[in-house]
């Protein structure tokens, strides 16, 4: 976590962006009887039942000291879901230029060990 806060406390380089991810699954809710309009002296009225509507994915990313951001929704929450957005950031964004990307709680499912052997490697290839 102090890695995360040291890479804030830097200097802002357009040529070195640190870019933050993140994903927030929303519930689509659809209201189960219109709400009954304001009238002069009355506030607006309306039921707290719902009728559930599916569901979406958030992705977002942003860089902060750049002031930038890009959101990106998916109908589910799969790793191609996020492999996409990833590959949108890298091609179509203005973030194109990222070096560092730090991620918060992306868990699709995948398998760990393969994970864990493929991003140390990458490590290895970069030093």
């Amino acid at each position: 976590m102090y890695d995360v806060l040291d890479l804030y406390e830097e200097k802002y380089d357009p040529k070195r962006s640190i870019v933050n991810c993140d994903e927030k699954p929303k519930q689509l809710l659809k209201d189960k009887r219109r709400a009954i309009t304001m009238k002069p002296g009355s506030p607006e009225k309306y039921d707290y039942e719902y009728i559930r509507n599916g569901t979406a994915t958030i992705f977002m990313a942003t860089e902060f000291k750049a002031g930038k951001r890009v959101t990106w929704v998916s109908e589910r929450r799969t790793m191609h879901d996020f492999a996409s957005f990833v590959i949108c950031l890298l091609t179509k964004s203005t973030m194109r230029l990222m070096s560092s990307v730090w991620l918060q709680t992306i868990s699709t499912p995948t398998k760990t060990r393969h994970s864990m052997k493929r991003s140390a490697r990458m490590k290895q290839k970069e030093s």
